[in-house]
């Protein structure tokens, strides 16, 4: 239906009158089909190998298609269809996926496949394998006509068929260190040379604003050697922290995956207690998929129906505070509010950014000698930080917990396969990245908040990442009215503890933090 109705909406620009379908008349092409074409009755070809296998598995007679009864996958058609003035089919398009994993990089191919051979099944495609490491070191997959018959399968998986990297161009040293270049070598002429080597003139890079404002150097950097190559990017992030766009592919998937996960995770209160339980949420310097996780699971909780008269009560597994990089806290404060909740409901569930309060850990961390290690982009690598774990020492102190539980939801929800908003998000984007490229049109896919939310190809030199969640958006305010919490506090207040090296943390004890410092007093 979406491919149907976007040609519909183009054929309407273009005044061309007809029923959109894949046309078999024209090798299965999708057109707007003249109307004197159109008949019904139409039988049904019990020729098709899915039909004559069922009917085989359910013992039922039918003539031999063939005398071998096998079938050949047909080869990639030379039809080309009739293009409107001023748009060309490029040569050879090229895919790759690259950075962390989200839930749309095995849709987002698909999609891409999909649309390219439902409209134009000539154009050729390659996909570079694991990124831009399988562009330097020339590693690319052909996409035959298997992949493309198979290629509405790939909406059904998470991750990325043709795998991820966190390669970057410009960081010579580390493509060296990692065997991706040799001594001496520009890694961006690497990449440009194997893109001309292979033909490309159309590269569709699927990830975050790292990953795409890389291809766009890369194009500028040919276009200077007079190669042009048109880059079109589709904004992957769970984050949904890209400027100026309304929202990333991924992101609506990864929020809804967290809540699943929770709303497991939460019953661990009910065979411990006193029982704090950290809920840490991905997003290094946006509180978007924190808050979103949130709000899905408040919801979905609500939805369930409780039996308060053998405990099954909405506030014990509800939760009961969100932290995210955007809004400041007072610990002591939050302190005082959740040990009421830990007397009333014998537990206390935190939602927590795993980029709440970070910058001030690693501070505290390095002050103490620890050496943090980077990513190629020179970024601190979460998992060596522990931030959930950090607040759980603080908290558990103050609040009289027993037993503290944190558990990451990350890697779980990042790499489920997309849900049907996500999907709906990537099928207008991948049907509009194939439009741009037969117009030469280089950019971002996305809506572009600062044009009316339209969807369109957003210059690469506007793409910036770092925007925050807003934290005066309605719903997540009412959220936090719901829960008890404040965003300021009037009062000083503080909350003695006892020591939060005697804390134990069910993730690791590697943790020893002296002093909550890095939150308001």
């Amino acid at each position: 239906i979406k491919s149907c109705v976007d040609l519909a909406v183009q054929c309407a620009w273009m005044r061309t009158g007809g029923v959109i379908g894949h046309d078999e008349d024209k090798q299965g092409e999708l057109r707007a089909i003249e109307f004197d074409r159109i008949k019904g009755g139409k039988p049904f070809d019990v020729s098709q190998q899915w039909f004559r296998e069922m009917i085989a598995d359910i013992r039922s007679p039918l003539r031999p298609l063939n005398k071998t009864g096998d079938t050949e996958v047909a080869p990639l058609v030379q039809y080309e269809p009739p293009l409107p003035p001023g748009l060309t089919l490029p040569k050879k398009v090229a895919l790759l996926t690259a950075g962390g994993l989200a839930p749309c990089l095995s849709s987002a191919v698909g999609g891409l496949i999909e649309r390219y051979n439902e409209l134009y099944p000539s154009v050729e495609i390659i996909m570079y394998v694991g990124g831009y490491k399988g562009l330097l070191l020339g590693e690319s997959l052909p996409v035959t006509p298997e992949v493309r018959r198979k290629a509405g399968i790939l909406h059904l998986h998470g991750g990325s068929p043709i795998g991820n990297s966190r390669v970057k161009l410009t960081n010579i040293k580390d493509c060296v260190a990692r065997g991706l270049t040799k001594e001496g070598q520009d890694p961006q002429q690497v990449a440009a040379d194997q893109l001309v080597k292979d033909g490309v003139d159309v590269l569709h890079t699927i990830g975050g604003d790292d990953t795409n404002t890389a291809a766009a150097d890369l194009a500028a950097f040919l276009q200077t050697n007079d190669y042009e190559l048109t880059v079109i990017g589709l904004p992957k992030t769970i984050d949904n922290d890209v400027y100026p766009l309304r929202q990333t592919l991924g992101a609506y998937t990864a929020a809804e995956e967290g809540a699943k996960f929770f709303s497991n995770v939460v019953y661990e209160q009910s065979c411990n207690p006193k029982m704090l339980i950290v809920h840490e949420v991905m997003g290094r310097g946006c509180g978007y998929l924190t808050a979103a996780t949130a709000r899905i699971y408040h919801a979905s909780l609500r939805a369930k129906g409780f039996n308060p008269e053998v405990g099954c009560i909405q506030k014990r597994l509800d939760m009961h505070a969100i932290f995210i990089p955007e809004m400041p806290v007072n610990i002591h404060a939050e302190a005082a509010r959740l040990r009421n909740v830990m007397n009333e409901c014998d537990c206390v569930n935190l939602f927590i950014s795993e980029g709440a309060g970070i910058q001030d850990i690693i501070k505290e961390k390095e002050d103490r000698g620890e050496t943090l290690p980077r990513d190629a982009f020179g970024h601190v690598k979460l998992d060596a930080v522990k931030p959930g774990e950090w607040f759980g020492k603080q908290f558990a102190a103050m609040i009289g917990a027993e037993k503290v539980l944190v558990q990451k939801s990350g890697y779980y929800s990042r790499s489920a396969p997309a849900n049907a908003e996500d999907l709906r998000l990537i099928k207008s984007c991948t049907d509009h990245a194939v439009e741009c490229a037969l117009r030469k049109e280089p950019g971002v896919i996305g809506h572009d908040t600062d044009n009316s939310g339209v969807l369109r190809a957003v210059e690469f030199e506007r793409i910036k990442g770092g925007k925050p969640f807003d934290v005066k958006e309605g719903w997540f305010q009412e959220m936090l009215a719901q829960i008890g919490q404040k965003m300021e506090y009037g009062e000083s207040v503080r909350v003695s503890a006892g020591h939060v090296e005697d804390v134990s943390v069910r993730v690791s004890s590697m943790v020893h933090v002296q002093s909550s410092a890095l939150f308001l007093a």
